[in-house]
């Protein structure tokens, strides 16, 4: 008899890291940094071109890159053709993407195996 699968608990990118963005032209930069070291690899091994393109399916980039910087933690996203054509020539509210890193962010992700809510009793 086959076991069913058991469900993952699954909390969103911003409780593991930060992030900043920003733009050149039609491109977007959204840079993933642990708050936590330990979580890096966790963080690198979910935080993917894949789930980006996920985050980002309303208004899908053309192309993505990930740049991975292990020596700090952190993880750079170059979305290609995501800004409507620049910020002279759109008419988004946030024209320079600074707030579309909270797209990614919030996206969820498997809870790591070392992960504790701060609003656990530590008893």
């Amino acid at each position: 008899m086959t076991e069913a699968p058991t469900s993952v608990a699954m909390i969103p990118v911003r409780l593991l890291a930060h992030g900043r963005a920003g733009d050149k032209g039609n491109r977007l930069n959204i840079s993933v940094i642990a708050f936590d070291p330990q979580h890096f690899d966790h963080l690198k091994t979910h935080v993917t071109e894949d789930l980006c393109r996920r985050a980002f399916a309303a208004s899908p980039p053309s192309g993505i890159t990930r740049y991975v910087l292990p020596k700090i933690g952190a993880m750079n996203f170059v979305l290609e053709d995501v800004l409507d054509g620049g910020v002279n020539v759109n008419l988004r509210l946030d024209r320079h993407g600074k707030t579309l890193s909270y797209a990614l962010l919030d996206i969820l992700i498997p809870t790591p195996s070392d992960w504790r809510c701060q609003d656990e009793d530590p008893k």
